[in-house]
C-alpha cells in the first residue's frame, strides 16, 4: 500500500507516521511518500519519520521528494495537509482582522476566508495533477478550512473525504472520563467543519444508550473549562459545542483576548522551531511531547481509521469526517458539505440519519452554510466584489462598513499569493 502526503515537511507529520507505525495492522502501508516544496525542512522531517518507522519494526519505506508529479503515481490514497503562505500568512489572518473588532483566526472569520482563498487554488491544482495520473487514488483532506477546501475538490468529481481531529478529541477525552475504550464511545457529532456540536454520547455504536446528561451533570464543569465556555452557557445547552463555537457565543470577549496577547501563529512558529530543532537530532527515534501542543492530537489514529476503511484493509465502519450533506441535514442543500458520522467504506462515506437538529444550531449551520458557498466562490472565480460578499454573509462579521474594511485588508495582506487581485 503506498501513501503520499502532501505537505509532508509538516511538523505534524511524525504525528502521522508515528499511527502509520503503531498501527500498521489496520493499514499496511509499504511505501510512505512525503512531499513538499521546502526541501531542506523536508529532508529533516524525512530523516525522522525513517527512524521512527526503524525503532517500531515497520519494514515500509519512507521517501521524500519535491516532485508531486512523480510520486503519485500508483498511490492509493493522497493526504493534503498544507499550508499555503506558511506561519507568516496564519500570523496575518490572526492580526489584521482585529484592527476592525473581529476575530483573528485562521479557520473562521475573515482570516479563515483568506485562507480559503490562498488555498482552494492550490489544493485543486493538486488534485487535478493526481487525477491525470492516478484518478482512482482517494484523496483525504486535513487542509483547513477543511469543509470549504472538501467541498471545493467534491464539486470538482474527486474522489474526496475531509478529515478534522475535533470528533477524535472528544471521542478520547468522553472515554477518559467514563473509563471505558474509546472505541466504546460514538457520538452524535452534528454540524459543519469547525461548527459542531455532540448532541449524543453513545455507549456500544449508534443505537447505544445516550449517555449525554449523565456526563454534563458529572463532569459538566470540567468540560466547559476544557472548550473554555462559560459552565451555565454548557449547561443551559444540553450538548456539548465544539471549542470553535467560543468565536460565536462569546466573539466579543475571545477579541480582546486576542488582542492583550501573542498570537497563535507566533506560539507555533516558535514550537516549529523547537520542533524541528528535534527532528534534526539523528538520536531521536520517536515523536517528541513538544509535538502534543502543536495541535492536531490522534489526526494519526483518525487518519489511518478513514484511510483503512476507504481501501477495504480495516477501520472503524462509523467515523465522524467532512462529505456532501445529500439531505442528511434537510435545512441545508444537497452539496453542503457537513462534518457528522457516516458509514464508509470503499465507495466512500454515506452520512448516518440524524435525529432533528434545534434551530438554535441549524440556524447557525445555515447562515455559515452560506457564507462558504460565497467563500467557495470567491476562491475560485477571485474578484473583490466577490470576497466583500463572503464577508458581509458572515455571521462574525455581517455589517457593510466591516466587510469593506476587512475586504480592503484581506486583499492588501494576500496580493502575492492571489493571481486574480
Amino acid at each position: 500500500m503506498k501513501l503520499t502526503v502532501v505537505g509532508g515537511g509538516s511538523t505534524y507529520t511524525p504525528e502521522l507516521v508515528d499511527g502509520f507505525a503503531r498501527l500498521r495492522d489496520t493499514l499496511p502501508v509499504t511505501e510512505l511518500v512525503l512531499v513538499d516544496p521546502a526541501a531542506d525542512r523536508l529532508e529533516v522531517v524525512g530523516g525522522l519519520a525513517r527512524r521512527i518507522f526503524a525503532h517500531q519494526g515497520h519494514g515500509g519505506r519512507v521517501v521524500t521528494t519535491t516532485d508531486l508529479d512523480a510520486t503519485v503515481d500508483g498511490a492509493d490514497a493522497v493526504l493534503l495537509q498544507l499550508r499555503v503562505g506558511g506561519q507568516a500568512a496564519r500570523q496575518q489572518d490572526e492580526t489584521w482582522p482585529l484592527e476592525c473588532g473581529c476575530i483573528g483566526q485562521e479557520t473562521t472569520g475573515a482570516g479563515g476566508l483568506a485562507k480559503a482563498l490562498r488555498t482552494v487554488p492550490v489544493v485543486l491544482d493538486i488534485a487535478e495533477r493526481v487525477r491525470r495520473t492516478n484518478p482512482k487514488a482517494w484523496l483525504v483532506d486535513f487542509t483547513n478550512p477543511v469543509g470549504i477546501v472538501t467541498r471545493a475538490l467534491l464539486e470538482e468529481g474527486h474522489r474526496a473525504v475531509g478529515l478534522c481531529n475535533v470528533a477524535i478529541g472528544f471521542q478520547r477525552r468522553f472515554a477518559r472520563l467514563l473509563g471505558v475504550a474509546p472505541a466504546e464511545v460514538h457520538l452524535d457529532h452534528v454540524g459543519l467543519n469547525h461548527l459542531t456540536w455532540e448532541t449524543g454520547v453513545r455507549l456500544g455504536g449508534p443505537e447505544g444508550e445516550n449517555i449525554l446528561p449523565k456526563l454534563l451533570a458529572e463532569h459538566g464543569t470540567a468540560i466547559a473549562a476544557d472548550l473554555r465556555l462559560p459552565h451555565a452557557l454548557v449547561d443551559g445547552l444540553g450538548v456539548i459545542p465544539s471549542y470553535y463555537l467560543r468565536y460565536f457565543y462569546t466573539h466579543d470577549e475571545v477579541v480582546e483576548e486576542l488582542r492583550t496577547k501573542p498570537s497563535r501563529a507566533a506560539e507555533v512558529a516558535e514550537m516549529e522551531r523547537q520542533l524541528l530543532d528535534m527532528y534534526a537530532d539523528p538520536a531521536l527515534v520517536e515523536k517528541p511531547a513538544l509535538l502534543e501542543r502543536r495541535g492536531g492530537a490522534y489526526y494519526s489514529e483518525a487518519a489511518v481509521d478513514l484511510v483503512a476503511a476507504l481501501l477495504g484493509s480495516g477501520g472503524h465502519p462509523y467515523q465522524v469526517v467532512n462529505t456532501y450533506n445529500r439531505g442528511t441535514l434537510p435545512f441545508l442543500p444537497d452539496d453542503a458539505v457537513v462534518e457528522v458520522q457516516a458509514a464508509v467504506g470503499g465507495q466512500g462515506a454515506t452520512p448516518l440519519p440524524v435525529e432533528p437538529v434545534d434551530p438554535l444550531y441549524a440556524g447557525l449551520m445555515a447562515s455559515v452554510t452560506a457564507y462558504e458557498g460565497l467563500a467557495l466562490d470567491a476562491a475560485v472565480r477571485g474578484g473583490r466584489e466577490r470576497v466583500f460578499r463572503a464577508l458581509l454573509a458572515h455571521p462574525l462579521v455581517g455589517q457593510y462598513a466591516r466587510a469593506e474594511a476587512l475586504t480592503d485588508r484581506l486583499l492588501a495582506h494576500n496580493r502575492g499569493h492571489l493571481a486574480w487581485a
